[in-house]
């Protein structure tokens, strides 16, 4: 059952401290929309069907990618598309919007999506666990 938009954005504000819902809601839209670009197939559909549907959405019509990006390289794409992000307050973003969709995907969905990704991503999913 996919979780309701207020209980993610409520859990996305309380891990990445946001002041407001507006900007978790932000952050959400960017980090889910750049992560769509990089996991495919039935993990992505899987995870999707965990999370509300307007983040669903974004996950499976994702930002275009030209090329698989590392962990770094995530963190500082996610940096340009958020006005006034540096490196370390996008890593924060990353970490707030990926360790909730972590929480909610559980450890096999986690492992599965992991292997899709270059090494790296675990820890910006909170995952302190080689995949």
């Amino acid at each position: 059952m996919a979780l309701r938009r207020e209980a993610f954005l409520a859990r996305v504000q309380e891990r990445g401290e946001y002041p407001t819902r507006q900007e978790a809601d932000r952050t959400a839209r960017v980090v889910l929309g750049l992560l769509g670009a990089h996991v495919v197939g039935a993990e992505r559909s899987e995870l999707a069907a965990l999370l509300p549907e307007t983040y669903a959405l974004i996950l499976l019509n994702p930002l275009q990618a030209v090329e698989p990006l590392d962990a770094e390289r995530f963190v500082r794409a996610t940096a340009a598309w958020i006005d006034g992000a540096t490196e370390q307050t996008a890593r924060w973003d990353v970490g707030a919007v990926l360790s909730v969709a972590a929480d909610e995907a559980g450890p096999d969905l986690l492992r599965r999506l992991l292997l899709q990704l270059p090494p790296g991503y675990d820890l910006l999913f909170g995952y302190l666990e080689p995949a």
